[in-house]
């Protein structure tokens, strides 16, 4: 059968009330495909792949139930194309097709590839996805590249835009930001109150025997069912049960951590980001049921909770995407701090003597998943003391975790953890000594590390290291209001163990392999 019309749909755009499934046209085909080039641009977690083409598998499904025309490629048949292009090429040529529409892409590489490619005799049309809120029209104006938009007064303007947890023009509750009610750590009866978290047994046989059988390189582990939502129905069943049994003590513990329970993995966040990116759901739903349970159970979910778990989304994940767009490609490149050291072996292993990057890589390679402190302040604080490739950090952050789609990974890994960017996204590099690992979690107790300890052969790696990354960045950094106390307390500092200081810094980084 001959098509007028060839519609691509990517593997994150999996948007159920795109405009374009509204009305049904039988001479519209639409495409999916599992490509190679999108499974080894970067070595994935197995369970991301797995992830990505068996969500793709139930959303052309659902298409097709709806009426639709519809066809999903996979490995089989695909492995013989090297390109997306390509692939396309002989799609359009098979089905005689006077039309190509695509969705924009949400990621550089992909979008130049579309708009690159040429084919005579065809009708080529781009299409918004209709996911995000701020439009894509407006990213260049509201992230001008010659002065630093602060992501609060992005926030600020999108709650008045939205009118999103206002009243009369102002914040609800008097105040923009509730993160200062936002950083307690866990006691054991904390701990112990924690639920269980609401996973999925999606089965992934078939799919892994795929990849495996044309032998692309993966990471991480997985077991025969994957617990992560991939149909819109999971999607809204784990918005749901956020709302319900996390969302009150959400805000609370957003910054803590623990290995002391089975629960540690997943503690009170939401774990939407994955639904989120691959677009099973819309970002204002996930505002608006928030909100919603806020207002109805007022006993139990506080502003401040709320508002902490809306910033992430109407502020943070909008602001991020915009300062992706608004400096790509050469984004991509910065690499501000000079930094050139390659990832050690653990990062791929996890067998590390350092508790906190052990459990954080582990509990990473095991579930695809760790949340925003081990990322920024565990492993990516690893990174940024140590002076790692940018470079190398993007790849691991982009390949091992679940939700990583290079809009949001790219300037959370190389701006916001590496401040590889020069302070585009962040006012300060985020780098602490283990005293705020220790703070914030009880990794540090069964460490073979001593914590308290800056040069004894057994100090926290995490100690020197800090203090050797403010020294060597010293006249970078030490005119920064927010990090002049630090170098004041480093002054203050007798010079003998300054110098002890940074040669136990020296040696943890020329042996980084041995940590």
């Amino acid at each position: 059968m001959a098509y007028h019309t060839l519609r691509l749909i990517l593997g994150d755009q999996l948007n159920h009330q795109h405009s374009w499934f509204k009305s049904k046209d039988s001479g519209i085909l639409y495409v999916m495909a599992e490509l190679k080039q999108e499974v080894t641009y970067v070595h994935h977690h197995i369970q991301k792949v797995c992830g990505f083409f068996l969500a793709m598998k139930h959303f052309a499904d659902t298409l097709e139930s709806h009426g639709h025309h519809v066809v999903l490629f996979n490995l089989e048949q695909t492995h013989r194309f090297q390109s997306l292009t390509t692939f396309l090429k002989n799609q359009v040529k098979n089905n005689q097709c006077k039309n190509f529409e695509y969705q924009r892409p949400d990621e550089w590489r992909l979008l130049q590839q579309l708009r690159d490619w040429k084919m005579p005799a065809i009708n080529k049309q781009e299409f918004d996805t209709e996911h995000f809120i701020l439009p894509f029209e407006e990213i260049e104006a509201t992230f001008p590249r010659q002065r630093v938009k602060k992501m609060e007064f992005f926030y600020r303007e999108m709650r008045k835009r939205h009118h999103i947890l206002m009243e009369n023009q102002k914040p609800l509750g008097g105040k923009w930001n509730y993160d200062h009610d936002n950083r307690k750590s866990l006691t054991k009866a904390d701990i112990e109150k924690i639920p269980k978290p609401k996973t999925f047994k999606n089965s992934i046989t078939a799919t892994k025997k795929r990849i495996e059988h044309y032998q692309f390189k993966t990471i991480g582990s997985s077991t025969e069912d994957l617990l992560w939502p991939v149909t819109r129905q999971q999607a809204l069943e784990l918005m749901t049960f956020f709302c319900q049994q996390l969302l009150p003590q959400f805000g609370r513990f957003q910054d803590a951590m623990t290995h002391l329970t089975p629960h540690a993995w997943s503690l009170y966040h939401s774990r939407l980001s994955f639904a989120l990116n691959i677009k099973l759901l819309h970002p204002l739903e996930v505002i608006e049921a928030a909100i919603s349970h806020y207002e109805q159970d007022k006993k139990s979910i506080n502003l401040a909770q709320v508002e902490g778990f809306v910033r992430q989304i109407l502020g943070w994940r909008e602001f991020v995407r915009g300062i992706y767009w608004a400096h790509m490609p050469d984004y991509a490149e910065q690499n501000a701090l000079d930094a050139h050291h390659a990832l050690p072996e653990y990062f791929w292993t996890g067998e590390t003597q350092m508790a906190c990057m052990k459990h954080a890589i582990n509990q990473s390679l095991t579930y695809a998943y760790a949340h925003h402190i081990q990322r920024l302040m565990v492993t990516g604080n690893f990174c940024l003391i140590t002076g790692i490739d940018p470079e190398h950090v993007d790849h691991w952050y982009l390949g091992i975790y679940m939700d990583a789609v290079e809009w949001v990974e790219m300037p959370n890994a190389r701006g916001m953890s590496q401040f590889a960017d020069n302070g585009i996204i962040a006012t300060k590099p985020y780098a602490s000594s283990g005293s705020y690992i220790n703070r914030m979690s009880d990794y540090c107790k069964s460490c073979a590390y001593k914590v308290k300890e800056k040069t004894h052969e057994k100090a926290c790696p995490f100690n020197s290291l800090y203090w050797h990354f403010l020294a060597r960045h010293q006249e970078k950094f030490s005119q920064n209001q927010r990090m002049a106390m630090m170098y004041r307390q480093w002054d203050k500092v007798e010079k003998n163990t300054q110098k002890a200081i940074i040669k136990r810094g020296d040696w943890c980084i020329d042996n980084l392999e041995e940590l």
